[in-house]
């Protein structure tokens, strides 16, 4: 079960994916939580305290949904069975890998907020170091690694902002073209 904390972060990342950062305001967020600010004030230092927390939140989610599907499947398995794996969590919903409308309204963001900036960059390159290390098994180098590493990484920020966002189910039909050109094996 959720804390009250969780809760309010979460609900967060719906009103940032909904509205964007405007959107996240306290009485907003209380009132649709039926939580009282007084809630708020317990778990979180301030508007600023809040936002570096749903940030955090969004980072480690983010990151750790990454790290734990190439995890489940092992860097041993080979570059292409990963980017299968990867490539069937692509799906509609917020369980997935894909989340174009919080990224979106991130990368939004972070063009006038140099907090937002920090995290959406280490975000970037938490994401394309993993898919770095998927792609070194199958590739000569670290730079080779990070070329192609890029080009599975950029077709979803594109897909992302793009208007409208291209749903999940297309960017994984986009994946699936892809998959045959990555080297079988280790």
């Amino acid at each position: 079960m959720s804390t009250a904390r969780d809760r309010w972060l979460d609900e967060g990342l719906k009103i940032l994916a909904e509205e964007g950062a405007a959107g996240i305001r306290i009485d907003r967020i209380a009132a649709r939580l039926n939580l009282s600010k007084g809630s708020f004030h317990h778990h979180f230092d301030g508007a600023e305290g809040y936002k570096k927390a749903l940030l955090a939140h969004f980072e480690r989610l983010s990151v750790e949904a990454l790290n734990s599907a190439i995890s489940e499947i092992g860097e041993s398995a080979g570059a292409r069975a990963i980017l299968t794996r990867l490539t069937e969590l692509v799906r509609p919903g917020d369980t997935g890998l894909y989340r174009p409308e919080i990224d979106t309204a991130l990368r939004a963001w972070a063009t006038w907020d140099a907090d937002v900036r920090v995290v959406q960059t280490r975000l970037d390159e938490a994401r394309l170091s993993a898919l770095q290390r998927v792609w070194r098994s199958a590739v000569a180098g670290d730079e080779e690694a990070r070329t192609a590493a890029l080009l599975p990484y950029l077709l979803a920020v594109g897909a992302s902002v793009v208007y409208p966002p291209v749903d999940a189910d297309r960017l994984r039909e986009l994946y699936e073209i892809l998959l045959p050109l990555v080297p079988d094996g280790t």
